[in-house]
């Protein structure tokens, strides 16, 4: 199966992606980085965009430039705060009347990487597991049947990232609270993305639900996220530095997003970055999934979690 899904990726651009005209599209985190990119290529095939982020001006930065690159883009604005369940609630009420009913592409993209210092959102949840994933969950929730009407089923784009590969769940310890480590903090939220993932397509074929869900991830890519994430001391500068001379384009980190929200081959429960050294760089290819992302039992656990903390339901 690896190797089918390998050769279907196989030297894959955004020249081979169908049309997307008449599609609606939603990208959350889209004014910068990989969700910018991902917007912009999204627009660019014709889709229907809106560009869901928390700072209005931001986003009408990026709507402004998308429009100098595309200048018959389809786009909006509508904001959402990932910190905030009532933000979450109301942005997706706003997008389910402004795409009549129906969503074609989720990217949920959004995300912030290495806070120094335990934060907490508005609701109370440890910061980067809120944006990161508990928001995401919740969003997705409440799109749900919006995704499902797409004609031919809509789908789902989750981002992850390698930091997956090093850390394991802590459902006991979720918020932090105990011990806070940012970039293990960060890792997690990526795991819980991917596991969310795969457990959203078991459930959209177990329940005959129609959508596809698919995760993706930019490998190591140049990106404010990333820079952010290094800290401004000394060794986050110089390991800024380095990795800026390793890693690719962010234009590049987002080809695994867009296979992932485009392509025919694109398959529900897959998991797509980089093709190259270590899922590091390249083409977009089929990624491996770490033992602990596949743990059926913790992610039904963690599913179970998301639902109470969240107090949002995908019905089953």
């Amino acid at each position: 199966m690896q190797a089918l899904m390998a050769e279907a990726t196989q030297g894959w651009s955004l020249a081979r992606a169908p049309r997307l005209d008449g599609k609606i599209a939603v990208v959350t985190g889209p004014t910068s980085g990989i969700g910018y990119w991902t917007a912009l290529g999204l627009a660019r095939l014709g889709a229907d965009t809106v560009l869901a982020g928390r700072d209005e001006a931001r986003c009408a930065q990026a709507m402004a430039r998308i429009r100098q690159a595309v200048p018959d883009a389809t786009l909006r604005v509508l904001r959402l705060d990932l910190a905030s369940l009532d933000s979450v609630a109301a942005f997706a009420q706003a997008a389910v009347q402004a795409g009549q009913g129906r969503i074609d592409i989720l990217v949920n993209n959004a995300g912030i990487m290495g806070l120094p210092k335990r934060q907490v959102t508005t609701d109370g949840f440890e910061r980067q597991m809120g944006v990161n994933y508990l928001g995401a969950f919740a969003l997705t929730a409440r799109l749900k049947d919006a995704v499902c009407a797409a004609p031919g089923g809509g789908r789902v784009v989750n981002v992850a990232s390698v930091a997956h590969r090093r850390v394991t769940l802590d459902l006991d310890d979720f918020q932090a609270e105990r011990t806070y480590q940012p970039r293990v903090v960060y890792g997690r939220t990526k795991l819980a993305m991917l596991m969310f993932s795969l457990e959203l397509h078991r459930r959209s074929v177990a329940g005959g639900w129609g959508l596809r869900s698919i995760a993706a991830h930019p490998g190591w890519a140049r990106t404010e996220i990333v820079r952010n994430g290094m800290g401004r001391g000394v060794k986050g500068r110089l390991a800024d530095f380095i990795f800026n001379r390793v890693a690719q384009p962010g234009r590049e980190g987002a080809l695994p997003s867009l296979f992932a929200a485009t392509a025919p081959e694109a398959v529900g429960g897959g998991y797509y970055g980089p093709s190259g050294w270590n899922e590091t760089r390249g083409a977009p290819g089929p990624s491996r999934i770490y033992p602990q992302a596949r743990d059926a039992a913790v992610a039904k656990a963690l599913w179970t979690l998301s639902k109470r903390l969240t107090g949002v339901s995908f019905g089953a």
